[in-house]
């Protein structure tokens, strides 16, 4: 029994140093990181745009984190210089992603400033990208045979637009679209070492 409960304590203690190094540690660092003046909160458009972006799961294809140069070459691809803490204080949850199936969204406002490019690209990918693996969301449009006043037309490159008819955007995908414009992290960051 003696034995017993020494494994126990000692499998505790391990659990809480790990926990205190890995979890609390972290914690209190980054919760003294700060914004940068550059960075904005994000519009209720945005918001809306995100929680959209989280339902249909682009999370588990993209990430928003390119790495440092050292790391890997995410520069060269264009994705723009590596993330700091501070880049995400207006994102609850973080949506850093695990993996790159597609390309890292970033600065992916900066890369693709057009909205008429984000819709196209979400009705049909294989319209702007022929070898994209990446689904497409017609759900977040309508068909219709003709524009009715206030619709949001998607203008199609040739060959991808629905005979006779026309793509109307729903409010969902302007939204999201609204939140991928918004992902620009262009501006300069100056590393102040928080101690």
């Amino acid at each position: 029994m003696q034995d017993e409960l020494k494994l126990f304590g000692g499998a505790m203690v391990t659990l809480a140093l790990a926990t205190g190094v890995l979890v609390i540690v972290p914690f209190f660092q980054i919760k003294r990181v700060e914004a940068p003046a550059a960075l904005k909160p994000y519009t209720a458009a945005q918001l809306r745009g995100r929680q959209v972006y989280i339902n249909n799961g682009c999370i588990y294809c993209h990430s928003q984190q390119p790495r440092d140069k050292a790391q890997a070459p995410d520069d060269k691809r264009g994705w723009g210089r590596a993330s700091v803490a501070g880049d995400y204080a207006y994102d609850v949850p973080h949506l850093l992603g695990t993996m790159r199936t597609g390309p890292d969204l970033f600065n992916i406002g900066a890369r693709q400033p057009s909205a008429d490019w984000h819709l196209g690209h979400l009705f049909q990918p294989r319209a702007y990208t022929r070898e994209s693996i990446m689904p497409s969301y017609p759900y977040l449009f309508d068909v219709k045979d003709a524009a009715e006043p206030g619709d949001r037309v998607v203008t199609m490159p040739e060959g991808f637009n629905p005979a006779g008819k026309v793509v109307v955007a729903k409010s969902e995908v302007l939204d999201l679209v609204a939140y991928l414009q918004g992902l620009d992290h262009t501006y300069p960051v100056i590393n102040t070492n928080n101690k």
